[in-house]
């Protein structure tokens, strides 16, 4: 094998977002053996780099769910944005449906000022509809997604339209599902977008041609390196498209079924080092 590609958020990550000691070993043993590893998440480059900086690990970035390629010193290499117009459409939407939302640019992540007041709302909403709600959590949910830095807050949604040009990624969060559900569902069929993933508490919403599929496959060819020689390992519905670009397909063992059902193996869950594990079988 000759490329790793490494999803982050629950495969790499353990649920304390942090990556564990035997998986920073396996990742730093297969670079010396000659492979390349690529960590493809849906998560801004800026925030891995900082996370794999912590851990002293450097690797290629497939970021925004691969709407940037990024190579082991930060510099860009690849990158696609949605169109202005398209931006405008999306962001109209989240305003007018009151979602907090986050915006991928190549430098910050733009949010609205009162995005954590509309999620506070929505928690007590819920918990008064229904008392025996674990508001814990919810909170966790929420905090994880906070957890990422580099926010810009503004406080229209017009505003972000007039800082950049570069919108690599939108995120709609809500604790309401039908909130979820109806987003997905709205821009699901726009020619000009790809829904990138549909998890608990959000969607995200990228340029059409963009998918963790298309860039590893990009990454692989700048390199030179055949697909029967790529390994894939993720854990939800946004990694699909890398396992169709590779030639071996790991499934953590905390994966959603669709995930499990078309992987040639599973592994341990990221909180038992599945990814370590695999590696020293496989490496």
């Amino acid at each position: 094998m000759k490329l790793i590609a490494i999803d982050l958020n629950g495969t790499l990550l353990n649920r304390r977002n942090q990556i564990s000691r035997k998986n920073i070993e396996s990742i730093k043993k297969a670079q010396k053996k000659g492979v390349e590893i690529a960590i493809v998440t849906g998560r801004a480059h800026f925030n891995v780099h900082s996370i794999l900086k912590n851990a002293g690990i450097s690797a290629w970035i497939i970021g925004a769910n691969g709407a940037t390629i990024h190579d082991k010193k930060g510099t860009l290499l690849h990158a696609k944005s949605i169109k202005k117009n398209d931006a405008k459409e999306i962001l109209d939407y989240f305003a007018e449906h009151n979602m907090y939302y986050e915006v991928f640019s190549d430098q910050v992540i733009y949010t609205p000022q009162n995005g954590r007041d509309l999620l506070t709302i929505e928690m007590f909403k819920l918990k008064n509809a229904n008392p025996k709600i674990n508001l814990n959590v919810f909170q966790e949910a929420a905090e994880r997604q906070f957890s990422q830095g580099k926010f810009e807050f503004v406080s229209s949604h017009l505003d972000i339209l007039d800082k950049t040009n570069e919108f690599y990624n939108f995120l709609g969060f809500s604790f309401y599902r039908e909130k979820i559900n109806d987003g997905w569902q709205h821009f699901e069929q726009k020619r000009e977008l790809a829904t990138a993933s549909l998890a608990k508490h959000l969607f995200e919403l990228t340029h059409s041609d963009v998918s963790k599929g298309c860039a590893v496959r990009y990454l692989a060819g700048k390199l030179n390196i055949e697909r029967e020689d790529i390994i894939a390992i993720g854990d939800h519905y946004n990694d699909l498209p890398m396992f169709e670009s590779a030639g071996l397909r790991i499934a953590m063992g905390n994966s959603v079924r669709d995930i499990k059902s078309c992987a040639h193996h599973i592994t341990l869950s990221n909180d038992e080092d599945g990814v370590a594990h695999i590696m020293k079988l496989l490496i």
